[in-house]
C-alpha cells in the first residue's frame, strides 16, 4: 500500500471513529453535561476535518485532528466526568484518532533530500 492509499485509510477510520463518538451518547447512554457536549463536539470537529482532508488533503488538517485526539484523552480529567464508561470512550478513541493522525503526519513529512548541482 503506498503512502497515500494509507493517508486516506487513515481519514475514513477518522471519520468513523468522529461518528462513532458523536452518537456515543446515545449508543452508550452517557449522562448528559460535559460528557454528553465533549463527545458531540468534538466528535463533530473531527468528522468535519477528516472529511476536508479527504475532499483537500493538508497537512495542518491533520495537525488539528491530531491536537483533537489529544484534548478529546484529556477532557474527562479536565472537565470532572462522572461517568466511567464516558471516560473510557473519550479516551480510546481519542488515542485511535491521535495515532491515526500522528501516522498521516509522519507519512507526509517532507524529509525527502534536497538535489542540487554545482554549476
Amino acid at each position: 500500500m503506498d503512502d497515500w492509499s494509507s493517508i486516506r485509510l487513515c481519514d475514513v477510520v477518522n471519520l468513523i471513529l468522529g461518528g462513532v463518538l458523536f452518537f456515543s451518547p446515545w449508543l452508550f447512554d452517557l449522562s448528559s453535561g460535559a460528557q454528553w457536549q465533549t463527545a458531540s463536539t468534538v466528535g463533530i470537529i473531527i468528522a468535519v476535518l477528516s472529511i476536508a482532508a479527504l475532499a483537500a488533503f493538508a497537512v495542518w488538517e491533520e495537525w488539528f485532528i491530531l491536537f483533537a485526539g489529544i484534548a478529546l484523552i484529556v477532557a474527562p480529567w479536565l472537565l470532572g466526568f462522572q461517568n466511567s464508561d464516558a471516560m473510557i470512550i473519550d479516551v480510546v478513541i481519542g488515542m485511535a484518532v491521535a495515532v491515526l493522525a500522528g501516522c498521516e503526519v509522519w507519512l507526509t513529512r517532507d524529509d525527502k533530500p534536497q538535489v542540487t548541482t554545482s554549476g
